[in-house]
């Protein structure tokens, strides 16, 4: 498995964790009705992880392991 490769496969299992984590807050936040404070941590743990997941799409444009299309209007 190349780098490149092994990269992007590492922002895919970010950005799952994302959405796991985001379920997760959903879930607490249903089942919890004692004021529990685990939606918050699992909320701040989405926050933290989509900062890591912008940071490494940001370091894969910039060493050009990601190439970033555009699209193009006439």
């Amino acid at each position: 498995m190349s780098f490149t490769t092994a990269y992007k496969v590492v922002l895919v299992i970010v950005f799952l964790v994302v959405i796991f984590e985001l379920g997760q807050a959903l879930y607490y936040m249903m089942t919890d009705r004692t004021g529990s404070n685990r939606t918050v941590w699992a909320l701040t743990r989405r926050v933290a992880f989509s900062i890591l997941l912008i940071v490494l799409i940001v370091i894969g444009i910039a060493t050009g392991i990601l190439h970033p299309h555009g699209i193009y209007v006439r």
